[in-house]
């Protein structure tokens, strides 16, 4: 009885093995030993890959889009003119293109007049855009006070980074 049993059992695994066997696939892989073939060169863009008219060509084109400014003020200098003048004659070739000037400050003083002199760093620069042709429609402008800092640290270098107001392209 127990060799029957033996017998019943090794039949059962013997069938239930060869149900589990692979098929062999349709398609088979190339042989081995084919060098595959190179992707084709890429075209050349004399733009290196940058959309004219886009955020990566302001960035390109502008002199900067950064504008510093000194501790406690929110005129524009010399070296803000020249940027600014930049970003003008940059938005002046793309007029559909809208923008948002950020306003910041550093971390001295309270959040409220933080966010009172980044509104007035903002509109600064906005303004002299709006000056040299630029319609204000197309510019917004948003102060984030002392909340978002480029500069981390509690230093004169630090501090001097994050007076600034950012012209970002939007569109």
């Amino acid at each position: 009885m127990a060799r029957l049993t033996t017998t019943l059992l090794m039949a059962t695994a013997l069938v239930a093995t060869a149900a589990c066997s692979k098929k062999r696939p349709d398609v088979l892989p190339p042989a081995p030993g084919g060098a595959p073939e190179a992707p084709p060169a890429p075209a050349t863009d004399p733009n290196g890959g940058i959309t004219p008219g886009s955020a990566a060509d302001f960035k390109r084109s502008a002199q900067s889009d950064t504008v510093l400014f000194g501790l406690d003020m929110y005129d524009i200098d010399g070296t803000a003119r020249g940027i600014l003048d930049s970003q003008a004659a940059w938005l002046t070739r793309y007029p559909n293109v809208r923008i948002t000037v950020e306003g910041h400050a550093d971390e001295r003083g309270t959040r409220e007049y933080n966010l009172a002199l980044g509104d007035r760093r903002a509109n600064a620069a906005k303004n002299y855009l709006v000056a040299r042709g630029i319609a204000p429609t197309r510019i917004t402008t948003i102060s984030y006070g002392k909340e978002r800092p480029v500069a981390l640290g509690s230093d004169e270098e630090s501090w001097a980074q994050n007076r600034r107001a950012v012209t970002v392209v939007v569109g």
